[in-house]
């Protein structure tokens, strides 16, 4: 009698079916977890996926503490995990350099752009125009910016206009000012007035590639 009275007061056998319903219903949930789990694997490509995007840029650049530089470009990709770090400029960008009263004395401009930071290598691409302090304006479809070396140089063909006259050939190499300069395959020479400047031949490149074929560096990629 003071046992039945016991299982009565603790409801020993409602305890025991309550806690096996419990472990029945995790084990339904676990077992439902497992099954309706879907795992995505991602594959990281480090160089074609970029780690930073900005758009809409317009930034001044300092030299020794003296702005005299302005970059404008619609977006600018940086790939910082690539083997060989890039910024890329896929809808181009337009650099201006200033004098000491914030004039504009040279320009580059570019339909399509790529930046090796480690390299120091720049590669404009489309309608490539430059604009040097000493009033030279060189056209293209191909240039690279070599910062470490100091040397600007193509081997497509250009249109380099020079005072009142136009040098054209295939293949121009020169010190960033264009003071000193070499010209490969020259085409001739022209007097402004009397050249229509054919520019279909200037531009003529596609920016879809960052790999660079010249026999200047070794390929980049």
């Amino acid at each position: 009698m003071t046992e039945t009275r016991f299982l009565c007061k603790t409801n020993k056998y409602g305890i025991t079916t309550t806690f096996a319903v419990v472990v029945m219903l995790l084990l339904f949930m676990a077992s439902c977890g497992k099954e309706n789990k879907e795992v995505v694997e991602v594959t990281f490509d480090p160089e074609n996926t970029y780690t930073l995007r900005t758009t809409d840029v317009s930034s001044l650049i300092s030299d020794s503490g003296i702005t005299r530089y302005r970059m404008n470009a619609k977006e600018w990709l940086v790939f910082g995990k690539a083997k060989e770090p890039y910024s890329y400029f896929p809808q181009g960008v337009y650099v201006e350099k200033f004098d000491s009263l914030f004039n504009v004395e040279a320009s580059v401009k570019a339909d399509t752009a790529y930046y090796w930071d480690k390299k120091g290598l720049y590669k404009l691409i489309g309608h490539v125009g430059i604009l040097s302090q000493e009033g030279k304006k060189l056209d293209t479809s191909i240039l690279y910016f070599d910062q470490k070396e100091d040397q600007i140089y193509t081997d497509e063909y250009f249109e380099l206009e020079e005072g009142d006259k136009i040098i054209t050939g295939i293949g121009f190499k020169s010190n960033q000012n264009m003071t000193k300069y070499k010209i490969f395959n020259s085409q001739g020479t022209f007097p402004v007035s009397d050249t229509a400047r054919d520019t279909s031949r200037v531009n003529t490149a596609t920016g879809d590639s960052v790999v660079v074929n010249i026999a200047k560096p070794d390929s980049i990629k």
